[in-house]
């Protein structure tokens, strides 16, 4: 099984900066991929950026410009650098990784236990 442990939330002004990370831990064959979502209250849950193979990144057109994510392999942790906050980026956020626990079982998706975010007009 594979664990994940987010922190960095909090509250903060308009035009402030918060950062997130995302720690995964037990049993790890290979991460395919380490992600952030968000979810504000009666909306559904959307993809904020991606982090996959190779590099490769992608953004919401929303935060595009103004969240950073990267990710360190060493330490099988994803960070989320968010600068220029709105109040429109308040959201629960959620780390997902897509792992493999093993040589034998197949990829599968794994979420963190969700971290609030506030930004205060």
């Amino acid at each position: 099984q594979v664990q994940l442990v987010e922190s960095g939330g909090g509250m903060v002004q308009a035009g402030g900066s918060l950062r997130l990370s995302c720690a995964a831990s037990g049993s790890i064959f290979v991460i395919d991929a380490m992600s952030w979502y968000r979810q504000a209250p009666g909306k559904e849950r959307e993809l904020v950026a991606a982090n996959r193979s190779g590099g490769r990144t992608n953004y919401a057109d929303s935060v595009k410009g103004r969240f950073t994510i990267s990710r360190d392999k060493t330490k099988n942790t994803v960070y989320l650098q968010m600068n220029s906050l709105k109040p429109e980026d308040t959201a629960i956020y959620y780390c997902n990784v897509e792992a493999r626990p093993s040589y034998y079982i197949s990829t599968s998706n794994y979420w963190g236990q969700g971290t609030q975010v506030t930004v205060s007009s």
